[in-house]
């Protein structure tokens, strides 16, 4: 199982928001960049980076800075999401050196582009599912759709998506632990590789999480419990060693 920190990047800091809030951001520190190099340097597996304003207005604002993450660690992969609502724009991350690409509310809207995506860029493409009780959020979570997140991710399945992020929002940022139980429900259902994220508050939920390293779940996004230090990427890879 992978351990990935994120990296939220809202006005050029790097931020964490509480549920998905926009006007609930902590930044954590102003130079990306910088914040990638610290997670590389404690061991980090993969990043995960997000462009909030990319979300929020669906096109992309901080690819510049994103780009430079990509091409100052060659040898991270990089997953990046936030605002990819066309070829074009996936096909420049891409090129920046982006290992793997994450549609969200582009998915929602019109699968069909996940299928284009998925036969143009191979084993590039995750697609992101943000949910609240169950339903898949859209618009940097701004709008919640009508869509089951279990049902929705099963539209996927056969088209050659390399992971699904899946996002509990009530959970996400607020370091009260994941929502084990609805990942474990989608994993068990689906049958592409789950990325599990939103809610890791301490080391005692990477073992409540690692216990289950063999239901399908490949990985695990953490944000606010590696920013304020309450334990750091090696204490975390060593869980999945014991």
């Amino acid at each position: 199982m992978k351990i990935i920190p994120a990296i939220d990047i809202q006005n050029g800091n790097c931020v964490r928001l509480k549920q998905g809030d926009f006007t609930k951001e902590t930044i954590f520190h102003s130079s990306p960049i910088d914040m990638a190099q610290k997670w590389v340097d404690e061991g980090a597996e993969r990043l995960h980076i997000v462009d909030l304003d990319g979300a929020r207005l669906g096109s992309p604002i901080n690819m510049a800075v994103i780009s430079k993450i990509c091409d100052k660690f060659p040898s991270i992969p990089v997953q990046i999401g936030g605002g990819i609502r066309d070829l074009e724009t996936a096909e420049k991350y891409l090129s920046a050196g982006a290992s793997f690409i994450i549609v969200g509310t582009k998915a929602v809207e019109d699968p069909n582009f996940i299928k284009i995506l998925c036969s143009k860029f191979p084993k590039k493409v995750i697609v992101g599912i943000d949910a609240k009780n169950g339903e898949v959020a859209t618009e940097g979570w701004l709008s919640i759709s009508d869509k089951n997140a279990i049902d929705f991710a099963k539209i996927f399945e056969n088209l050659g998506v390399a992971e699904i992020v899946y996002t509990d929002i009530e959970k996400d940022g607020m370091m009260k632990g994941l929502n084990i139980e609805a990942t474990l429900d989608l994993a068990k259902n689906v049958k592409i590789p789950i990325i599990a994220s939103g809610g890791v508050s301490c080391i005692e939920d990477i073992y409540k999480i690692g216990a289950y390293t063999k239901s399908g779940i490949s990985g695990i996004i953490i944000g606010r419990a590696l920013y304020e230090k309450k334990f750091n990427i090696e204490e975390a890879k060593k869980v999945f060693d014991e």
